[in-house]
């Protein structure tokens, strides 16, 4: 970890903090959590645009869906010529 930085250091940055912005200190505050708060809706709008050009992409990618295969009433699997035994006349 490259700051270490104890209780003193952090109490001398927080005196430091008030001697410089003193009275303006609970503007600053406000101004920064406005920040913070307009920083996450711009987050929130570039994550749906994502998700939407993501969904786009993925709609155009699967391929449409043909006519269902003709099934054979009997027996439930695909229709196919059945091969005719010696003998008997196909149907």
């Amino acid at each position: 970890m490259p700051f270490n930085i104890g209780i003193v250091e952090l109490l001398v940055i927080c005196v430091f903090g008030l001697l410089i912005f003193g009275r303006r200190l609970p503007e600053v505050m406000r101004s920064l959590g406005r920040s913070v708060v307009e920083f996450k809706k711009g987050m929130r709008g570039v994550e749906d645009e994502i998700r939407d050009e993501m969904d786009k992409v993925d709609d155009r990618a699967s391929p449409p869906a043909g006519p269902p295969p003709n099934l054979n009433q009997n027996s439930g699997s695909p229709a196919e010529p059945t091969p005719a035994k010696d003998g008997e006349a196909v149907s």
